[in-house]
C-alpha cells in the first residue's frame, strides 16, 4: 500500500521582460548572489501577495490585514448613521478591547501630537472581512455604554467593551487564513500555521540591472516657442530574465486547519495552484505591462517531503548562441528532477506532470498535459481522490 499524499510541489519557469516586479527601500531591483553570479530576485512576500489577491478573487472570500481595525469599524458605524464623534470613540474602544497593545495615531499636520480616539494596534490583525461587521455589531449592542464612556486618550486607557467577544472575533478565520496562516501571538489561540510555503523567485541565469532615464513634458510650457526641456526628469531600475518559482502545499497542515472537509480542501488547493501559476506582482505594471504566462509548470504529489529544484540553477544557465534562456532552463530543470528523484527514490512521487509551451517530451517531469487546468486536476485526483460525480436520474 502506497503512502498517503503529503505535499503538492509546484515548479514554474517563467520569462519576464523589462520590468521591476519587486523593489527594495531605495526603489532598486531586488537581487541575490547565487552560484557566484547576481540574479534578479522577487521576494516570496511579493509573489505571495499577488497570489493571495488572485486567490481571494477566485475563492470569493477575503481577509483584512491591518493595524487600524478600529478606524475600519468607525467607518462602518458612520455608514450606519452614527455621529462621527461617537463612531470614533466606539472604534477606539474596539481596537483597545483586546490583549493587543495599542497606541494613538499621530496628527498628520503635527506628528508630535496624538489624536484622541484614533487607535493603532501594535500588531497587525488578520481577520476575515466579515469580522468588521461582527465587531461593528458588538459596538451597536453597547451604544448606550459608549455614549457615556470616556474617550481613549492614552495607551493605558481601558475599553468598556467585552474583551472575550472581541478576541473571539479576532480568532475567526476563513479560507484565506486557513491556507496562508496567521501570526497573532498577542491573542491566545489566534495563530494559524500556514499550509503554503513560497520561495523567493530568482532568475536561472545572471542578470544586469538596467538604469532607465525618463523625462516628462509639461503640456503647457511646451506651447511656448522659447521653452525647451522637460517638466520632470528621473531614472528607475529595471531588469529582465527567466525565473524559477517554487511553492508547496502541506496537505496535512491544511486538513488540520479546515477539518475533515475533502471538498473544501480540494477547492482551496486547486484555487491556490491556479492563482500561483497565473499571478504576477503588479509593481510598475502601468509602465512595463510584463504580463507573460509561464513557459512551463511542473506539479508533483509527494508522500515524503517538499523538494525544491532551485539547486538546478546554482550553475547559471547560459544563453544559446542565438540568445534565449527559457528552453535551456526547462532542460536543466528536467535533468535535475530526473537525478534528484532517482537519488531519493521514485516511489516517493505519487504523481508528476507538466504543461507548457514546449512540444518535446520531458520524461523527468512526468506526464505531459495539454493545459494548466488539466495538470491541476490530475494532481488533485492523485492527492485527494476523484471529484465526486452527481447522481443522474
Amino acid at each position: 500500500m502506497s503512502a498517503p499524499a503529503r505535499f503538492i510541489d509546484v515548479h514554474v519557469v517563467q520569462s519576464v521582460p523589462f520590468s521591476n516586479l519587486n523593489r527594495d527601500d531605495t526603489n532598486s531591483v531586488k537581487t541575490v548572489q547565487y552560484g557566484n553570479v547576481w540574479r534578479t530576485r522577487v521576494s516570496s512576500q511579493s509573489w505571495k501577495k499577488a497570489t493571495r489577491d488572485l486567490f481571494q478573487e477566485r475563492i470569493g472570500q477575503a481577509a483584512l490585514r491591518t493595524r487600524r481595525i478600529g478606524e475600519r469599524v468607525t467607518l462602518e458605524l458612520e455608514g450606519r448613521g452614527w455621529p462621527e464623534d461617537l463612531a470614533q470613540r466606539a472604534g477606539a474602544h474596539i481596537a483597545a478591547g483586546s490583549s493587543i497593545k495599542f497606541e494613538l495615531s499621530k496628527d498628520r499636520d503635527n506628528p508630535k501630537q496624538t489624536v484622541t480616539n484614533k487607535v493603532v494596534t501594535n500588531a497587525m490583525v488578520y481577520v476575515p472581512e466579515s469580522a468588521v461587521t461582527e465587531l461593528t455589531d458588538i459596538a451597536e449592542e453597547h451604544r448606550d455604554e459608549l455614549t457615556g464612556a470616556k474617550d481613549i486618550k492614552k495607551p493605558t486607557d481601558k475599553s468598556i467593551l467585552p474583551k472575550d467577544r472581541i478576541e473571539a472575533v479576532l480568532r475567526t478565520r476563513n479560507a484565506v487564513i486557513n491556507l496562508f496562516g496567521r501570526m497573532l501571538a498577542e491573542v491566545d489561540e489566534a495563530g494559524v500555521d500556514g499550509a503554503v510555503q513560497v520561495a523567493h523567485a530568482l532568475t536561472t541565469h545572471s542578470t544586469d540591472v538596467e538604469l532607465d532615464y525618463f523625462s516628462a513634458v509639461d503640456d503647457i510650457t511646451a506651447l511656448w516657442d522659447d521653452t525647451t526641456g522637460s517638466g520632470h526628469m528621473g531614472n528607475a531600475e529595471f531588469s529582465a530574465g527567466t525565473f524559477y518559482r517554487y511553492a508547496t502545499v502541506d496537505l496535512r497542515d491544511l486538513t488540520a486547519n479546515t477539518g475533515d472537509e475533502p471538498a473544501a480542501t480540494r477547492e482551496l488547493v486547486g484555487t491556490f495552484l491556479a492563482a500561483f501559476i497565473e499571478s504576477l506582482p503588479q509593481a510598475k505594471k502601468n509602465s512595463t505591462a510584463p504580463h507573460t504566462i509561464p513557459d512551463l509548470v511542473h506539479l508533483s504529489v509527494r508522500s515524503d517531503r517538499p523538494l525544491s529544484y532551485a539547486a538546478a540553477f546554482e550553475r547559471p544557465v547560459r544563453a544559446r548562441a542565438e540568445g534565449g534562456f527559457a528552453a535551456d532552463s526547462v532542460d536543466t530543470l528536467n535533468a535535475y528532477a530526473t537525478a534528484a528523484n532517482k537519488l531519493l527514490g521514485a516511489d516517493r512521487v505519487l504523481t508528476s506532470g507538466w504543461a507548457g509551451l514546449e512540444a518535446k517530451g520531458l520524461t523527468g517531469l512526468g506526464d505531459r498535459h495539454s493545459s494548466f487546468a488539466d495538470l491541476i486536476t490530475t494532481a488533485l485526483n492523485s492527492a485527494l481522490g476523484q471529484t465526486p460525480t452527481k447522481a443522474t436520474a
